[in-house]
């Protein structure tokens, strides 16, 4: 069964750790590395690995001190040379090609953002369970079967946003960079209908702007969708 406790969410550091069980992994790692600690109650030693999406530092801020404690990190060739770990390197993966970390199998898919080779990944174990992790991106392209949980970004409203930027809330500069490289309330309603949703038992929303969301609004338009409970980190 899996299980997901969300470390840290939003622009200032992304962190979840997710196990079914028998192998724990970290999703992101855009925190300080005690803060990891922490949060998960100095166990880090069962972690098996971690997974990385992107350059931008809330997602990966801590990325050289989990690679230096043994932890295998793993992200597209274009992140690690946008990272630049120096002395330790991370494990490339690619998109469409899959692995395995314990009894986990993974799917890396390209998704959309501005930075060099973001990914997203399907995490998918042993008793078929299917969970979907995405953010940063302001499109998936791909259809997916059998989802059991989604771990999505759900960043913005175009309704809210467009409000701000009348009001003067919010420079109105900031809507392009949004609308090419964060997943809106539309979009992800859109993914939704367009998916199995057959077999899901659990949303989680993540990363939601400070100022151009509504948690209580996108939990219930997406709990309309899916039937499903929803979890707004």
């Amino acid at each position: 069964m899996i299980d997901i406790k969300v470390l840290a969410t939003g622009s200032t550091g992304n962190c979840y750790r997710v196990t079914d069980g028998s192998t724990p992994l970290l999703l992101e790692c855009g925190i300080r590395y005690k803060s990891i600690q922490q949060a998960l109650n100095f166990k880090v030693s069962e972690i098996k690995g971690c997974l990385v999406t992107h350059e931008h530092k809330d997602h990966c801020a801590g990325v050289t001190e989990v690679m230096k404690r043994g932890i295998p990190v793993y992200m597209s060739q274009g992140t690690a040379e946008a990272i630049d770990t120096d002395i330790y390197h991370p494990r490339i993966v690619r998109a469409k090609e899959q692995f395995t970390i314990g009894t986990w199998t993974i799917l890396p898919f390209d998704v959309q953002h501005d930075v060099s080779e973001p990914m997203g990944f399907l995490l998918m174990n042993q008793a078929g369970e299917k969970l979907l992790f995405a953010t940063d991106t302001y499109y998936i392209k791909y259809k997916f079967k059998g989802l059991t949980h989604l771990m999505v970004e759900c960043n913005y409203s175009m309704d809210i946003l467009n409000q701000n930027i009348e009001s003067g809330q919010v420079h109105k500069a900031m809507k392009n960079r949004l609308i090419r490289s964060h997943f809106s309330l539309e979009n992800m309603k859109e993914f939704l209908h367009a998916n199995d949703l057959s077999k899901l038992q659990s949303v989680h929303l993540l990363h939601l702007s400070d100022s151009n969301s509504d948690e209580a609004l996108f939990k219930e338009e997406v709990q309309k969708i899916t039937g499903t409970i929803v979890h707004v980190a």
